[in-house]
């Protein structure tokens, strides 16, 4: 009764966190900022940089300047990037657009570009026909753009390259920027005096202009993107930054900029600055504003309700069936025993056979090493999402804390692989370096293969989302000098922890398993709709995260479906075990893996899906293969997470039952 007891407080405790976290503020992810703030003095230089350009039609980000835009004086230099923006396909890269802390300008000339040669005036057209965005970001906000549409607006980040209308192309060649500042001190309230035709410092308050230790904060940037016939004769002789000749009129509702081949395109722009009452922590919450919360309690409260209905067969059989049966076993004298044992039926019949070796033992305890090392990397690392310490205020963090959680994990996922491997083999842990060395390489080479491929694709398309072969060379140098040494001492100590007994003896002659009325195979594949159903909420959130370009930062949710996922693993699996052992089916190994493991084909079909269906505006067959490649990578590796999950329990689950069995 330990066992069970133990069994039992795990599930309550884990239950009992879930609600918890669920009662929490905290659960939506709050967000605690990343950096501190920058204080910026009146005039003070502020610089705009760009990221990528961006599509959900293609799915592959390119870079900035490989369209004819106006390129900084002093030249295009890459930002500093970390591993995780590398991954993500950011290349951030200063730009022309520069201004003036609380300096109001307008009808700035930027540039007038060089004729549109006809490859470039093609590349122009291809890309708003396939609907890319332009990235800018001032003081690490990325810029925001707001349409109307009935009675609401709705938020988008960055602009369109421009708009086709009949056969003729426009460009978005005069951008309105807003930046939202609040006092870095609350002394001296400033007050907008609105946009100048000419550059004017807007004081602070009183006669030195704010002088002192007051200063600004950046705590928005939003963006107007307008198409405006500019005349490149007028700006002939113009320098980047100089006054246009005539007063720019900006109305975003009508174009009036095409593109012509072999003629240039004159870019302007002008910026407002206006005091905001958003706090410097708040800047991010027009980003990261959570809609549709109801939706979220709705996936919680219907995951709950699986939960509860699988919680109650495991009750029935922990504690009627299964207890039911080994009290009046145990009840019974030797020979009694010995009688009942020729009329029994059912899961007792089985108990020489239930503990005999799977087969491919090695491959099962590679894949439940491997699956140990991903949950735990999911788990921390949306613990720490949903903590806030990976804000988007860090771009690539989440990525590179992925990576990072994965690679130290590699001891974890060694040590229980050899561990079952060691108990497989009764207590002979030969063989633990290979294992081990399997580990260490099995996940990491599928993700090798399929990434592989992609970046191939990448690579031919030149698009900025391909890994550069300098950064294959460290991923490399990662796996082989991290990971694999960290599995290999997470094996050397699994190959020396105890071995875990079994309570019975296993016969030398395999018990022959009766015919099934079904294959038992269908009802495993079937049991993957149960987790399914638990999280296909919360994934369509999550796909649209990723393949529709929204912010998801719903981690507090996302965490406790994780929780909620990981119980409904557990009790499906188990659920699945013992009826196989009702039937006298002891070949419960693998078939517990895949029990819950079947999730995974539910979620690729659910990815299919989305692609017909929601990603309907998806280009060319390179689109569609990066999608199913990057899909078919996740739910390997869900796969591997919930199928451990799953054969863990069921191990748990059959070792506390047949040690309460006394047998011969």
């Amino acid at each position: 009764m330990a066992r069970l007891g133990a069994l039992l407080l795990l599930v309550a405790a884990a239950s009992a966190a879930t609600l918890l976290l669920s009662a929490l503020p905290g659960a939506r992810g709050f967000y605690l900022p990343g950096s501190y703030p920058h204080k910026y003095n009146p005039g003070e230089l502020l610089n705009v940089k760009v990221n990528s350009l961006t599509s959900i039609d293609t799915e592959m980000p390119f870079s900035y300047y490989s369209l004819p835009f106006c390129v900084p004086p002093e030249g295009v230099k890459d930002s500093a990037e970390n591993l995780g923006e590398l991954l993500m396909g950011d290349r951030i890269e200063n730009s022309p657009y520069r201004f003036k802390m609380y300096t109001n300008q307008s009808d700035v000339f930027l540039c007038r570009s060089a004729p549109l040669a006809p490859d470039a005036f093609a590349l122009l057209k291809k890309r708003i026909d396939e609907m890319y965005q332009v990235n800018l970001i001032l003081d690490n906000l990325p810029a925001i753009r707001y349409t109307k549409k009935d009675d609401y607006f709705l938020r988008w980040t960055g602009y369109p390259v421009g708009i086709r209308v009949g056969v003729d192309y426009y460009v978005f060649n005069h951008l309105q920027f807003t930046v939202l500042v609040h006092r870095y001190e609350d002394a001296n309230v400033a007050r907008v005096m609105g946009a100048a035709d000419a550059a004017d410092v807007i004081p602070a308050g009183g006669k030195d202009g704010g002088a002192g230790n007051s200063g600004w904060m950046v705590v928005g940037f939003e963006v107007v993107p307008c198409s405006i016939k500019h005349n490149p004769e007028d700006v002939k002789s113009h320098k980047m930054y100089d006054r246009y000749p005539s007063k720019i009129k900006c109305d975003p509702t009508t174009v009036s900029m095409s593109i012509k081949e072999n003629e240039p395109i004159v870019y302007t722009y002008e910026v407002s600055f206006v005091e905001s009452d958003i706090k410097w922590p708040s800047r991010w919450d027009a980003y990261l504003k959570m809609e549709g919360a109801k939706v979220h309690w709705f996936s919680i409260l219907n995951s709950l309700m699986v939960i509860a209905f699988l919680a109650g067969i495991v009750f029935v059989i922990l504690l009627r069936t299964v207890r039911r049966d080994l009290t009046k076993y145990e009840e019974l004298d030797s020979e009694a025993q010995a009688q009942m044992n020729e009329e029994l039926s059912g899961w007792k019949l089985v108990v020489s056979d239930v503990f005999r070796a799977p087969s491919c033992p090695m491959l099962l305890c590679v894949m439940v090493g491997d699956g140990v090392q991903i949950l735990g990397m999911a788990v921390v690392t949306i613990l720490f999402a949903a903590l806030g310490f990976m804000s988007p205020a860090s771009r690539g963090t989440l990525i590179t804390g992925m990576l990072f959680f994965y690679l130290v994990l590699g001891i974890l996922a060694g040590y229980v692989g050899v561990r079952v491997w060691k108990t497989i083999k009764c207590g002979d842990h030969s063989g633990w370096v290979g294992v081990s060395w399997r580990v260490a390489c099995f996940f990491p080479g599928i993700a090798f293969l399929i990434l592989t491929t992609l970046n191939f694709l990448l690579w031919g398309s030149q698009s900025t989302g391909a890994i550069p072969f300098s950064l294959f060379v460290v991923l490399l140098l990662l796996w082989f000098c991290i990971s694999v040494p960290l599995t290999l001492v997470g094996g050397f100590l699994g190959a020396k922890a105890p071995h875990i007994e079994y309570p019975v003896r296993t016969n030398q002659i395999p018990r022959e398993i009766p015919p099934q009325k079904y294959p038992s195979w269908l009802l495993v594949l079937g049991a993957g709709t149960l987790p399914f159903g638990t999280l296909f909420i919360e994934l369509f959130f999550i796909m649209s995260s990723i393949w529709m370009g929204r912010v998801y930062y719903v981690f507090g949710f996302l965490f406790i479906v994780l929780l909620l996922l990981v119980i409904v693993c557990a009790e499906v699996s188990l659920v699945l075990t013992y009826m196989h052992l009702c039937v006298e089916d002891w070949k419960w190994w693998w078939k517990s893996f895949f029990s819950s493991g079947s999730v995974a084909i539910y979620i690729f079909l659910y990815s299919i899906n989305y692609l017909v269906f929601d990603l309907k505006s998806l280009s060319g067959p390179v689109s569609a293969t990066l999608y199913i490649g990057y899909s078919l990578f996740m739910v390997i590796a869900i796969m591997l997470a919930t199928g451990t999950v799953g054969f863990i329990s069921s191990f748990c689950f059959v070792h506390y039952l047949f040690s309460s069995v006394k047998a011969d």
